[in-house]
């Protein structure tokens, strides 16, 4: 058993740096000491209540600060020799390109530095603008929902703000209608690389998951229908545009013949879409084809930024809505209402539309860098999206080469940690927008490939 309790530094900026630091805390302190093993990334998410890319993201900045070191096979260790009072500190010196988290692109923040605090100022400026300040009911108030409906109608049917709740972003809402439609021991069916947030809900939840196999347009559907007869899942999870990981998108006929299939089988569907607004192509969401059967959740966080912690879901009937709200009531209380009401105001007057084309338009350039600068590699991508998938050449695995990436101040995720399958593809997630600009991204990039030829590095890193 390892000596390392889990804990997280709350003062941190950022969820990861919190367990870097409490880590950097307890060495300093005695409580663990070089050649401590630490407990399994998985189990220190379970501990912590967070997903298991923020853990993975920790040990990588532990890494690059030199505080513990990962041997194959065996773990990650306090690094020996390491001498807390005179090297913690100065660790950390090298700065790092993180090119794992998945949000957008910063210089489409100079939208949102403006539109912040105007909007807010505005909001609290008007005669009722205090009530912003106020608990609010768990579905969300009625001027959200109806913003929500006018938002969600410019790519969807008509849905009736009845059927809308606003949520504190797509991870709760996804956790809620996981809450109020599965019970433990239940199966939901997702794609063999699925979003890491879906498996933390399902490991908490006690929930069995069945990989689905995926082609280079996305789920296979008749992947589900076997899975449907064999598996009797419950649910089907699914990312229909731009996929994450794969930056698929599921076209129309797919989307139907999932539909069709999920009714056979009496399987309720949810549809995590927080990329939708990215692409200049509407396709039919599955919740237009099968509103009875289908959760559907939209962020605001990949479309204009996560620090909104809004998102939208489109229950199938005023009844599961009533029921959804039950859960989040229990969990979050409510979506912050400050914050919603600035998204409603931002749907009403175009600045939503106005910072999710600058986001739109600023990956269209990192896509196109991209392209450029791994012409020679195989990887998947959307013109529009945030992310890469880069399949690893034959002579590297992905967890070696996102090490070796790491060692080299560039931060990426492994296939394992989205895959729900027996053997994962080898492939890394590359994410384009958290660098802080189009330089920074290009010396990242190159970086990556000029490491991913190398076999000798690969070799090296097999033990």
């Amino acid at each position: 058993m390892s000596p390392w309790r889990p804990r997280l530094v709350e003062s941190a900026r950022m969820k990861y740096l919190g367990i870097v630091e409490a880590l950097e805390a307890d060495v300093r302190s005695g409580r663990v000491r070089p050649g401590d093993r630490l407990p399994p990334q998985r189990a220190i998410a379970e501990a912590l209540g967070v997903d298991l890319t923020t853990v993975t993201r920790a040990f990588n900045e532990a890494r690059r600060r030199g505080l513990v070191d990962a041997q194959a096979g065996r773990g990650s260790f306090i690094r020996e020799g390491l001498d807390a009072d005179r090297q913690i500190g100065r660790l950390g010196a090298t700065p790092m390109i993180d090119l794992s988290m998945n949000i957008p692109p910063q210089p489409a923040a100079a939208e949102l530095q403006k539109a912040i605090p105007k909007g807010i100022a505005e909001l609290l400026s008007n005669p009722r603008g205090m009530l912003h300040l106020h608990y609010q009911e768990s579905t969300g108030s009625e001027p959200d929902r109806i913003a929500a409906a006018a938002w969600l109608g410019r790519r969807m049917e008509t849905i009736s703000p009845s059927r809308i709740l606003v949520a504190s972003g797509a991870q709760s809402a996804l956790f809620a209608i996981c809450e109020s439609q599965l019970r433990p021991g239940d199966t939901i069916a997702a794609g063999s690389m699925t979003y890491p947030g879906l498996k933390a809900v399902a490991t908490q939840k006690g929930l069995a998951m069945t990989p689905l196999t995926m082609d280079k347009a996305g789920i296979i559907p008749d992947a589900f229908e076997e899975a449907c007869r064999s598996k009797a899942p419950r649910a089907l999870y699914v990312v229909p545009s731009i996929d994450n990981p794969t930056t698929a998108t599921l076209s129309e006929d797919r989307r139907r013949r999932l539909v069709t299939i999920a009714r056979q089988h009496n399987v309720i569907i949810i549809e995590d879409d927080p990329y939708a607004p990215l692409r200049p192509q509407t396709t039919p969401a599955l919740v237009s084809l099968a509103g009875d059967i289908t959760w559907h959740i939209a962020t605001l966080s990949k479309c204009a930024t996560p620090a909104l912690r809004v998102a939208y879901v489109v229950a199938p009937g005023n009844t599961q809505a009533l029921r959804l709200a039950g859960v989040l009531r229990a969990t979050t209380l409510m979506a912050p209402p400050l914050m919603a009401a600035l998204a409603s105001r931002w749907i009403a007057d175009g600045v939503l539309e106005a910072i999710t084309a600058a986001i739109r338009n600023e990956n269209a350039e990192r896509q196109k860098l991209a392209a450029s600068l791994l012409a020679d590699m195989k990887f998947a991508a959307d013109p529009h999206g945030h992310h890469l998938w880069l399949w690893m050449p034959s002579h590297w695995r992905a967890a070696d080469f996102a090490e070796h990436a790491d060692r080299s101040g560039i931060a990426i995720v492994p296939s394992s940690i989205f895959s729900i399958a027996a053997m994962p593809v080898e492939a890394v997630r590359v994410s384009l927008g958290v660098a802080p600009d189009r330089a920074a991204l290009e010396d990242a990039l190159t970086l990556l490939a000029n490491l991913i030829s190398q076999p000798s590095l690969a070799t090296r890193a097999v033990v």
